[in-house]
């Protein structure tokens, strides 16, 4: 079967992100963020290894990545709900981080050791984000395709990853751990490999994180 490797390409920068303001599912790029969006496009080859596909979330910020990416590389975008980001709960979205109600809430679940089933009000606590990247991480196993970008967001991105190092011995104090310690830049490139084996475990691997050129 081969060695897939999948390209995952966070958003570029919204006037959100760059006011520090919690997010849904609305909100374009900024104009820094297109040209964050354009740089990363042009790094991947055209000719000789070029991407097969490209998947990405359908939030207004991801979708408009992709199409910059797309549009470079000559390429029709599909879109996965499985990619989107975590649901914020709906009290802190468009507001500031430095509102003292948002810190709080941000800090109980992005910041703090606890328990996995934590959940403050209506967004995707870490049982629902772990149990998503799981069934990602299923879905890229099943395409055929060998080289796939794939757009989506920072925080699932990290759960994405911390599935991959971790499995489901993933606990949201080891999640919010790593989650600290290794930020994702606007439109940085985090490129895995999954190899299929018939007689063990499928082998999934972390081969560049937050990579900007």
């Amino acid at each position: 079967m081969g060695t897939k490797i999948i390209y995952f390409v966070r958003h570029g920068e919204t006037e959100n992100n760059a006011k520090g303001i919690r997010q849904g599912s609305e909100g374009g790029l900024s104009a820094r963020g297109r040209e964050q969006a354009l740089a990363t496009a042009k790094r991947f080859p055209k000719h000789k290894g070029r991407p097969q596909v490209i998947i990405a979330s359908p939030f207004e910020r991801t979708k408009e990545t992709a199409e910059i990416i797309g549009k470079e590389l000559r390429m029709k975008v599909k879109y996965s709900d499985l990619l989107v980001e975590r649901r914020n709960p709906t009290e802190i979205i468009g507001h500031a981080g430095t509102e003292p109600e948002v810190r709080q809430i941000v800090d109980r679940i992005d910041k703090s050791y606890h328990a996995d089933d934590l959940r403050i009000s209506d967004e995707e606590n870490f049982t629902d984000l772990k149990a998503r990247a799981k069934k990602l991480l299923a879905y890229i196993s099943r395409r055929n395709a060998k080289r796939i970008i794939m757009v989506t967001h920072g925080i699932f991105l990290k759960m994405v990853a911390s599935y991959i190092l971790y499995g489901d011995k993933l606990t949201a104090s080891q999640y919010n751990n790593l989650s600290y310690y290794n930020p994702v830049t606007n439109a940085s490139i985090a490129i895995c490999s999954y190899k299929h084996h018939w007689f063990k475990k499928n082998e999934w691997k972390i081969l560049v994180w937050n990579d900007l050129g």
